[in-house]
């Protein structure tokens, strides 16, 4: 996966202005576990000799941050408690089974709480005219973004900058319709269905119906998104406007375990989920491992204790 990872950025450091010689980088993450995947590629960029700068809200999730790049914080409106409740109802909803269609409506209600939640941060930023005037003189060469609370690509936007997303998807299917990748419904099942790419006649038929339904809910979804930033750049701007300029897609999951389908060439699969980096198990583990495979475990107290730890 790293050696992946390598030949992602190499791409975008070809591609990129300026980035190829050592450039500017402003990164706009989402806080939680969609960090625990972006940072070890920041450090990695960082180390490359390219000056790095992490743009993080006041109060945030697992934001763990190293001397191998400046951070610069901006102050929010929201508490953690706040920020730890939205997201325990959004769990709860997922572990309720309710049948079809009962079981998208709540889903979608619960993501857009949680969405409205998490993006008072982005409201904050734009209410900081001292982040913003540090923005701006920066010079920045390009912004690399988590884009599914959008505030990085309104940003990019409003700071005229090019942008790199780094994520696993858009719930509504809208980071293979703005990028112009082609998505049969015949076997590309929809969010919400259920289903999977082998379906029966009435399992396609209500997999289109969801289809013709994925921009308004998904309008809906991001509806504080899309009037932050036409309040922000002056215009009127569409989901579409906002994500398809991105000029590096680095899709956070495999390939082969997606449905087949056909890409476009700025689209990078690099594998990885959302997980803290494994640690390294302690050696008493494999002391009694060696015992186990000799014969049955006779462990002192002093030895269960430490197996405990």
């Amino acid at each position: 996966m790293s050696l992946r990872l390598s030949c992602a950025w190499i791409s975008i450091l070809l591609i990129l202005p300026g980035l190829s010689h050592g450039g500017k980088l402003l990164v706009v993450p989402m806080v939680g576990s969609h960090w625990l995947s972006m940072q070890e590629v920041v450090e990695k960029l960082s180390q490359r000799g390219h000056e790095v700068v992490v743009l993080v809200p006041e109060v945030s999730w697992q934001m763990e941050t190293t001397q191998a790049y400046k951070v610069v914080t901006y102050p929010v409106r929201q508490t953690l408690e706040e920020l730890d409740n939205a997201f325990r109802e959004y769990v709860t909803m997922h572990l309720t089974q309710k049948p079809f269609p009962l079981n998208a409506l709540a889903m979608y209600k619960a993501s857009v709480h949680v969405f409205s939640t998490f993006f008072g941060q982005c409201k904050d930023l734009f209410r900081s005219q001292e982040t913003l005037r540090f923005l701006n003189q920066s010079g920045f060469d390009a912004i690399l973004t988590d884009p599914f609370f959008m505030c990085g690509a309104i940003l990019a936007h409003h700071l005229s900058l090019p942008f790199v997303f780094f994520m696993r998807g858009f719930p509504c299917n809208l980071h293979f319709s703005a990028s112009q990748s082609p998505s049969p419904l015949s076997y590309i099942p929809r969010l919400f269905s259920f289903n999977s790419d082998r379906m029966t006649f009435f399992q396609r038929v209500e997999n289109t119906l969801i289809s013709l339904l994925e921009l308004d809910y998904c309008n809906g979804l991001f509806g504080q998104a899309l009037e932050l930033s036409s309040e922000v750049l002056q215009r009127d701007v569409s989901l579409t406007d906002l994500v398809s300029p991105a000029a590096i897609w680095i899709l956070r999951f495999d390939f082969v375990f997606e449905y087949v389908r056909p890409v476009m060439p700025n689209m990078v699969f690099v594998g990885g989920i959302n997980c803290a980096k494994e640690k390294p198990l302690p050696k008493i583990s494999f002391m009694l491992f060696d015992r186990l495979m000799k014969g049955p475990l006779n462990l002192t107290n002093k030895a269960k204790n430490n197996a405990i730890t």
